[in-house]
């Protein structure tokens, strides 16, 4: 299989899934192909696109050389929308559910893709109104790219519990807090993903699905995270939307952080340790139900640990790598969410003071772009 593993390391690329939502009533609005349009002739850096759902923007950035820049795009591509949405009379807002939409009330973005995905799944794809965030992170081998992949699977659910932000689905208080997470569960080729030999071995799984025509291609396994070969990096795909910009750049920074300890750790010819994919997948569980609220298992010792107490151990561990990559600053974002609580505990202190939905979401929207910017001109 062709790949472009070829470098440089650790680029980084990060798209993440809006909600577009009327601006007086707040529900979700099939608004997509408008923006779309509008968005035609505005210069930017970066990408918006569709998803599945017509109440759903995606915006991705470019290929970037740390988070700095991946800040920069992320934070101008928000405004953007934001105020080409605001002439229509909506809002964007990021957080990994919508409290109170029905998915029933949603249309299907007219692209082949996105239609045979629902001839193909039916109702397990047309449920599917959620919003998650992808952080690509460049590396420079293959099978090295399938070493970090298969040692980021053990970081999953730490990534799940620092970035749930999905307390509320279709007007219910979950009682998760990251609702997001069980619901994408419904589809197939999705979770922590296999472990692979190496990149001939990932490939030959991929070509044994292709040629029995149950995928079209590898992005068709929707795992927690994969090797993209069209891309030449390694995807995280386990976090909910972040309502804040920093949170997201933050999470960024501390991926980046660990694919390059990962790299390191193949370079030097070291061995992964091997862990029951049960015990990842609990620990997965663990982190969609109380977020950094609650324990994860400390895999090594098969020890409860709390989940703030691990992260803040990983983060100790990786500050060297993250001030090589010249993140620390952005990294120190995810210790605002330590501190702060995640979106989903924040969602939680806004809903309790008036058991508003719409408040809530008023308030996602509110902090989604902070501020408006003017639209770049040529």
């Amino acid at each position: 299989m062709e790949h472009r593993f070829s470098g440089p390391p650790y680029t980084l690329g990060v798209e993440e899934e809006l909600m577009i939502v009327d601006a007086e009533t707040l529900d979700l609005s099939n608004s997509i192909e408008g923006l779309l349009a509008d968005l035609r002739e505005i210069p930017m850096q970066g990408e918006v696109k569709p998803e599945l759902m017509e109440s759903v923007c995606e915006i991705a950035t470019t290929p970037c050389s740390g988070t700095r820049e991946v800040g920069e795009q992320l934070r101008a591509l928000r405004r953007t929308v934001q105020q080409v949405a605001s002439a229509r009379g909506l809002r964007v807002g990021s957080a990994g559910t919508h409290p109170f939409a029905l998915w029933e009330d949603q249309r299907i973005v007219s692209r082949p893709r996105y239609r045979d995905l629902i001839a193909g799944l039916q109702f397990v794809a047309r449920q599917e109104i959620i919003f998650g965030i992808h952080v690509h992170v460049g590396v420079d081998d293959p099978d090295k790219a399938i070493h970090v992949t298969n040692g980021m699977r053990v970081h999953l659910p730490l990534l799940l519990a620092l970035s749930a932000n999905s307390p509320f689905w279709r007007g219910d208080q979950t009682g998760l807090d990251s609702t997001r997470t069980p619901i994408f569960r419904a589809f197939p080729r999705v979770g922590i993903p296999p472990r692979y030999r190496d990149f001939d071995d990932w490939a030959a799984r991929i070509e044994f699905m292709t040629g029995s025509r149950v995928i079209r291609d590898y992005t068709y396994l929707w795992y927690d995270v994969r090797p993209h070969p069209n891309f030449g990096t390694v995807e995280v795909r386990v976090m909910d939307s972040q309502t804040r910009v920093e949170h997201t750049i933050g999470l960024a920074a501390l991926i980046q952080a660990m694919v390059k300890e990962l790299a390191e750790h193949y370079e030097a010819g070291t061995e992964l340790s091997r862990y029951p994919y049960e015990m990842l997948d609990e620990n997965k569980f663990l982190a969609a139900r109380h977020g950094l609220g609650g324990s994860l298992v400390d895999l090594p010792d098969m020890s409860r640990v709390p989940a703030a107490d691990l992260t803040r151990r990983l983060l100790d561990r990786l500050a060297p790598h993250a001030e090589e990559l010249g993140s620390t600053e952005d990294l120190e974002c995810v210790e605002d969410i330590l501190e702060n609580g995640n979106g989903a505990s924040r969602q939680a202190v806004v809903y309790e003071a008036n058991h508003d939905l719409r408040e809530v979401v008023a308030e996602i929207v509110a902090a989604t772009v902070p501020e408006e910017a003017d639209i770049p001109q040529e």
